[in-house]
């Protein structure tokens, strides 16, 4: 096996909830509020549909909202890798990727492993520069067992409940997270930040007119079905892990330079890395700035009083009034 070269599922096509379009000789993402099942080709004009798209499309009156599905592994990890992830916006070359604790960056030296203290307080990661990043991977419809559909994202919202869901589904399944009929789900919602917008956002669900006692029952019947035929489950586990771990970076150059264009779009006003301190970018850096002032504040208005009271004149008996003098006397 090559060293350093991360060994991922297979993949036969994409799920996207958006795409991107060109707007005054720029290429900027636009959201959606439908799945898309692509293959992995694309022309000039965007990525060529896959045939499911339109058969699960016909399925649901036209809007793709609902996707049937199954997990490659039992393990929640090994479907949806997350973590945080810095890409150079030029080359598209991932640069750094870390979990909040510890990270995986390339430098002059080479690859290295440093403290990771997250987007919030990292001086790489300001102009958005590094968000969470989340990879996907799941089966549609049965032709090839181990052929994966992969959903990317750097929705806050899809990661966390994504998460959430699949440890729960292990957990009530008995570790037969892998024989689950499930259900990908979009859904929406709406925040104060987002002024009223509909955020869109993907979920993981039972599927539609199922129970959850018949969902079990389900995956402990195909789970007895794969043992007797010999389907080792652990061991598959295990290969897709130590695949996994053999690179420090998931995506390929080529896939980098279409993940940089679809979630990586803004380009910071300095390199990553060489911004200027005093330099506000992001909301947050704002902040930070207009808190740093206001602390300086003060010490600037009590060393202004201390000069005013250095230049003044001594108060002697020929600088004071004649009122002053004759009351003195």
């Amino acid at each position: 096996m090559l060293k350093g070269l991360a060994i991922t599922p297979p993949i036969l096509g994409r799920i996207t909830i958006g795409k991107v379009v060109e707007q005054n000789g720029k290429r900027l993402p636009q959201k959606d509020d439908q799945f898309t099942i692509t293959s992995q080709l694309q022309t000039k004009d965007g990525w060529i549909p896959h045939p499911l798209d339109e058969q699960l499309r016909s399925e649901q009156e036209g809007k793709l909202r609902r996707l049937p599905i199954r997990l490659l592994f039992n393990e929640p990890d090994l479907n949806l890798r997350a973590e945080y992830a810095l890409f150079d916006r030029q080359t598209a070359r991932p640069l750094c990727v870390g979990d909040g604790e510890q990270c995986k960056r390339r430098t002059r030296e080479g690859m290295e492993t440093l403290p990771c203290p997250a987007p919030d307080a990292c001086p790489l990661a300001q102009g958005g520069a590094c968000k969470p990043y989340g990879r996907l991977n799941v089966l549609i419809g049965d032709d090839d067992p181990l052929g994966s559909f992969i959903f990317r994202t750097t929705g806050f919202n899809s990661i966390r409940t994504l998460a959430a869901r699949l440890a729960y589904f292990k957990a009530i399944s008995g570790n037969r997270l892998a024989c689950m009929p499930l259900e990908l789900r979009l859904r929406g919602k709406s925040t104060r930040q987002s002024r009223g917008t509909p955020i869109y956002y993907v979920d993981i669900t039972l599927r539609e007119g199922w129970t959850l006692d018949e969902t079990l029952a389900e995956a402990q019947r195909l789970d007895e079905q794969r043992q007797q035929a010999g389907f080792d489950q652990r061991a598959l586990d295990k290969a897709a892990k130590a695949g996994m771990a053999n690179g420090a970076f998931e995506d390929s150059a080529e896939e980098s330079a279409d993940v940089v264009e679809e979630f990586y779009p803004e380009a910071p006003d300095h390199p990553p890395g060489t911004q200027e301190p005093n330099a506000p970018v992001t909301l947050a850096d704002k902040l930070q700035a207009k808190s740093q002032q206001s602390e300086a504040a003060p010490t600037d208005k009590v060393a202004a009083e201390t000069n005013t009271k250095a230049t003044e004149p001594t108060a002697d008996n020929s600088q004071q009034s004649p009122q002053r003098q004759a009351k003195r006397a």
